[in-house]
C-alpha cells in the first residue's frame, strides 16, 4: 500500500517562490509507486490549498489564477488520523495523510512555526523539529550555541533595530573595531536576502537599514579575507551523519547574492521550467568537488557533522563554511536546515540520486516518529481529578454560567 504524504510549501515569506520550485522538484522526483503524493500549498496569505495540479510549477506564475485549481483546506489530528479538510460551509474530509514532508523556506515557515504545528498536530513529518528549526534560522543564536561548543565562528556583533535608532554611534564604533569590510544580514533570513558587504562607514550605515527592512534582529560579521566559500550537505540525525560531496562556490561578487542563487544570467525561467532533474543553484556557479586540499577537506567534513548535531538538526541540511584560503583557517558560516533543492546534487548520483535521497529522507522521519512514541510525554494518573480549589491559597469558588 502506498503512503499517504502531504508535502508542504510556500507560506508568508520572502522566500515563498523558491519553496515552490524546491517543492515541485521534490515532488516529481519522489518514487509514485510508494508515494500518493499530496501537495499542500500555503499562500502568502497563509491560506492553505491542495489539490494535484498544484504539481505543475506553470500553475504558480499567477497566483491570483491558481486559487481556481486548488481547494482551500485545514490540517488536524481526528481519533489518531491526520485528516485533510475542506473548508467552508460544506466541510468534509479530503483525504489522511500517513505524513508530511515540509519543504519550506525563511521565517514564519523554516524558522520553526510549521514544525510547532506540525507537533502539536501529531503527525509524523520530515526534517528538523521545533528547536533545530528555530537554531537553524536565527544566525545570533546558532552562534552563540556554536561558540559555547568550541567551534570556529568569525567575529560577530548583533543587536535590535530599536538599540540601533537609539545607540547607532556606540553600535558602529563596536563593529568598526573589527576594520572593514564586514557583512551586515538579517539575523533571521536565508537565500541571502538583504545581505551586504560595507567597507565604509556609510555603506554600513545603509546596509543595516537595508537589512532592517526585513528584520528586527541584525547581525554584523567580520569578513573573511582570501575567502573560499565552500558548501557541506549533511544527511541523519542526532544518532548518525552523512556527508556529501564538497561544492565551492564560484563567487561573481564579493558573497552570493540572491541573484547568483536562484536567477543568474536571466535563468530562473529555464529552471522553472525544467524542474526534473534539476538544481535550482545548478548555474555553473559551483564546483563539486571542491579544490581543497586532504586537510581542509576532512575539516570540513567533520565540523559540518559537529554543527549538525550541535544544532539537534535532522533530514538533510547544508551547512555553509568560509575559509580564509591564505591562512588555511575554516570558519562555520550558518547552516540551511531545508536547503534549495534538498542539496540533492550535492550527492553522488550514483549511489544516491534524487529520488533515493527523498526516500531515505522519509524512512528517517518514520523511524525517528517510532523512536520519539516510546519516550513518556504525559502520565495517565488525573492530577486535577483530587484538585480543590478552596484548599488554595487565595483561591476563590466559581461558579460556572451559562
Amino acid at each position: 500500500m502506498k503512503l499517504k504524504l502531504g508535502v508542504i510549501f510556500g507560506g508568508n515569506t520572502v522566500e515563498h517562490e523558491i519553496s515552490i520550485i524546491t517543492a515541485v522538484q521534490a515532488m516529481e522526483n519522489l518514487d509514485q509507486e510508494k508515494y500518493d503524493i499530496v501537495p499542500i500549498y500555503i499562500s502568502k496569505d497563509k491560506i492553505w490549498y491542495t489539490g494535484k495540479l498544484l504539481m505543475d510549477i506553470s500553475l504558480y506564475k499567477n497566483f491570483d489564477d491558481l486559487k481556481g485549481y486548488a481547494k482551500k483546506c485545514v490540517l488536524y489530528n481526528k481519533n489518531g488520523k491526520y485528516i485533510l479538510q475542506s473548508t467552508g460551509l460544506f466541510k468534509r474530509t479530503i483525504t489522511e495523510l500517513d505524513l508530511v514532508f515540509p519543504i519550506v523556506h525563511g521565517n514564519n515557515a523554516e524558522d520553526g512555526t510549521l514544525a510547532g504545528y506540525l507537533e502539536t498536530v501529531g503527525i509524523p513529518y520530515v526534517g528538523s523539529r521545533v528547536l533545530g528549526s528555530a537554531l537553524g534560522q536565527d544566525k545570533v543564536v546558532q552562534k552563540q550555541v556554536l561558540s559555547e561548543e568550541k567551534l570556529p565562528i568569525v567575529d560577530y556583533v548583533w543587536f535590535y533595530d530599536n538599540e540601533y535608532y537609539l545607540n547607532k554611534d556606540e553600535i558602529i564604533s563596536s563593529i568598526e573595531k573589527f576594520g572593514y569590510p564586514v557583512v551586515v544580514k538579517p539575523a533571521t533570513l536565508g537565500s541571502s536576502i538583504g545581505i551586504k558587504i560595507a567597507k565604509t562607514k556609510q555603506e554600513l550605515d545603509g546596509a543595516i537599514n537595508d537589512a532592517i527592512k526585513y528584520d528586527n534582529k541584525i547581525i554584523v560579521e567580520q569578513a573573511v579575507k582570501n575567502l573560499i566559500e565552500v558548501n557541506c550537505a549533511v544527511l541523519g540525525n542526532y544518532e548518525y551523519q552523512e556527508t556529501s560531496f564538497i561544492a565551492e562556490m564560484k563567487l561573481k561578487n564579493e558573497i552570493l547574492t540572491f541573484n547568483d542563487k536562484y536567477i543568474g544570467n536571466g535563468s530562473a525561467g529555464k529552471k522553472v521550467s525544467s524542474v526534473k532533474n534539476s538544481s535550482s543553484m545548478d548555474n555553473g556557479d559551483f564546483k563539486i568537488p571542491a579544490s581543497l586540499n586532504e586537510k581542509l577537506t576532512n575539516e570540513v567534513y567533520d565540523l559540518a557533522k559537529k554543527t549538525f548535531r550541535v544544532l539537534n538538526l535532522s533530514g538533510v541540511a547544508r551547512i555553509d563554511f568560509l575559509i580564509d584560503g591564505k591562512e588555511n583557517k575554516v570558519y562555520i558560516n550558518e547552516p540551511n536546515i531545508i536547503p534549495g533543492s534538498l542539496a540533492f546534487y550535492m550527492f553522488d548520483k550514483k549511489t544516491k540520486n534524487y529520488t533515493k535521497l527523498l526516500d531515505e529522507l522519509i524512512t528517517l522521519a518514520i523511524k525517528d516518529y517510532k523512536n520519539r512514541s516510546k519516550k513518556i510525554t504525559s502520565f495517565d494518573n488525573n492530577v486535577l481529578s483530587t484538585y480543590n480549589a478552596n484548599g488554595l491559597k487565595g483561591s476563590k469558588k466559581y461558579k460556572t454560567q451559562e
